[in-house]
């Protein structure tokens, strides 16, 4: 059997990465103001020469069995109504974007994953189960949710040794609570660390490319996909 070629599109709030394999990528500039449309056109320019069977989509918002629940914070108004299939005339496969990047960096255990990004990226992995989470909008202190602390806002709200306190101690209370047998820890800020607690260890963006071919890996026996997306 024909081996499917996966165009995998990580959406994020400051670019949207384009990989064909874990090297061959590409990308363009996102932001608060990018609309769907603006989105699909720039899309099709960035993509011209591609041939691909299927495609996976990271998206920084809640999606549950593939539609998006809520405009992202980062990006333009318009994705809750949007249909991305029709729009790209192909099997299309939707997750959160941590979500994609956590089943790309999972190697066994209960895992939970955390993406120090534009804000905070989450989400648990165990067995064949994928469980997206959305930590950020944990009440913090002073008012505040928890990704103003540790994603980008925090290092400029802080300073980045402080920042980076902030992170390891939220991280240690996190796995406990979620009796995880380790943290992966992605997004660009994880570049910001030489070092990290035991039980936690580095993850890299291009996990995100792997984790978008495993959503459309199949079961030998049954033939059904092989990640049950809860």
């Amino acid at each position: 059997m024909k081996k499917k070629k996966i165009l995998v599109i990580d959406i994020g709030g400051t670019s949207v990465k384009l990989m064909m394999s874990a090297r061959d990528r590409r990308k363009f500039s996102s932001g608060p103001s990018m609309t769907p449309a603006q989105w699909l056109r720039k899309l099709k320019q960035v993509t011209r020469g591609w041939k691909y069977d299927a495609v996976s989509i990271g998206f920084p918002a809640p999606v549950h069995k593939g539609h998006v629940m809520r405009d992202p914070k980062h990006l333009g108004a318009g994705w809750t109504q949007y249909n991305f299939r029709k729009a790209l005339k192909k099997p299309t496969a939707i997750v959160n974007d941590a979500a994609m990047q956590a089943l790309g960096s999972y190697h066994g255990g209960r895992m939970l994953f955390l993406g120090l990004g534009t804000g905070l990226g989450s989400a648990m992995v165990w067995k064949n189960t994928l469980f997206p989470l959305e930590l950020g909008d944990l009440p913090y202190r002073d008012g505040k949710i928890i990704e103003q602390f540790l994603g980008k806002p925090g290092i400029r709200l802080l300073g980045e040794r402080a920042w980076k306190s902030e992170v390891r101690h939220a991280i240690r209370q996190l796995k406990k609570a979620f009796v995880a047998d380790h943290v992966v820890i992605g997004g660009g800020n994880v570049k910001r660390f030489k070092t990290l607690p035991e039980g936690i260890e580095a993850g890299h963006n291009r996990n995100a490319y792997l984790g978008g071919v495993r959503l459309w890996e199949t079961d030998s026996k049954t033939n059904k996909k092989k990640w049950n997306i809860v």
